[in-house]
């Protein structure tokens, strides 16, 4: 990738951490790579939830370079299967260790190509959405267990543009741009409905969002050549607006939004944060704009029972909580 200019962004504090455990989906590159070296930094235990061993080895051998005596570990995840999900929430739940931080990071983007994950959904949609809606299900019982944990999902600035098009969830009629719009659409709807029925139910696990911004990652680069495609149009229209300085900002500023979310006492559950910039393209953490579309509560209702048929999951109904 060209070099840019990196913008200095200013940093926050993150508590102590030591003896807490999280667990980072996609946590070998970009957004969770990076997060994964600042939980390690602050002492937590760190569960590296990747698809490629080799990547996700890799990945702890720069962390422990960067922070000696790191904690981490490495799990198999492939969120285009609802089987390896499935496996991976079987694994921690028989550890039996309560989990303090579910950070749902990992996705893809633009596929110039419609492709489908293992169990027939559109890959976008399936990946970014239904993998992370299933996995944070079969965890839910040790998140539960922690009394006061965070789930962090990672959302992105396509979402004001999404629309939840029940009549083609799976993108039958695929635009790529499109597509990716209308999972990261979910995904934060998902996140805000999550907090809605822990608190209503007296779960105790604080959900809320989080975007990058105009963040250089893989990202740009790993969904418009999936499946063996060229660059094309994408990697040269990106090539230019990396050198626009006010634009981009650098993984270690990327982060941030999501390190927040995840750590800070003042983060709010049903939140959702972004840079604080211009446009939040970049900049500090701020509360960012939620879209209109992700705050209709029919839709998320249907979005929510329409998932767990789709993923074969069953989250605890909602219980208003009795008072003393």
């Amino acid at each position: 990738m060209p070099r840019t200019t990196p913008r200095t962004v200013p940093d926050i504090t993150v508590p102590d951490l030591t003896g807490r455990l999280a667990v980072i989906t996609g946590a070998n590159s970009g957004i969770g790579f990076g997060l994964t070296g600042r939980f390690a930094a602050a002492g937590a235990d760190v569960v590296l939830a990747v698809r490629n061993p080799r990547k996700g080895e890799e990945a702890m051998e720069r962390v422990r370079a960067a922070v000696p005596g790191a904690r981490l570990r490495m799990k198999s995840l492939d969120l285009s299967s609802l089987a390896s999900v499935a496996a991976l929430g079987r694994e921690l739940t028989e550890e039996g260790r309560p989990l303090d931080f579910l950070v749902n990071n990992a996705g893809i983007m633009t596929p110039p190509e419609r492709d489908t994950t293992q169990d027939g959904f559109e890959l976008q949609f399936g990946s970014n959405y239904l993998g992370h809606f299933a996995l944070t299900c079969r965890l839910l019982p040790l998140l539960r267990a922690d009394g006061g944990a965070r789930v962090v999902t990672m959302g992105s600035l396509t979402n004001r543009f999404g629309r939840i098009d029940f009549d083609d969830l799976q993108s039958e009629d695929y635009r790529p741009q499109r597509s990716y719009a209308m999972s990261k659409l979910a995904t934060l709807i998902f996140a805000t409905e999550l907090n809605r029925r822990s608190r209503m139910s007296g779960w105790n696990i604080r959900s809320n969002a989080a975007h990058p911004g105009a963040t250089i990652t893989n990202l740009q680069v790993t969904g418009p050549t999936h499946g063996g495609a060229a660059p094309g149009l994408a990697a040269r229209v990106n090539s230019v607006a990396y050198r626009v300085p006010w634009m981009w900002q650098h993984i270690p500023a990327g982060i941030l939004p999501a390190l927040y979310a995840a750590t800070s006492d003042e983060a709010r559950g049903g939140a959702y944060y972004g840079p604080g910039g211009f446009a939040e393209l970049t900049g500090a953490p701020a509360p960012a704009k939620i879209p209109t579309r992700a705050k209709d509560e029919e839709t998320a209702t249907r979005l929510w029972q329409l998932s767990e048929t789709l993923t074969h999951t069953t989250y605890p109904q909602p219980t208003p909580l009795r008072a003393a």
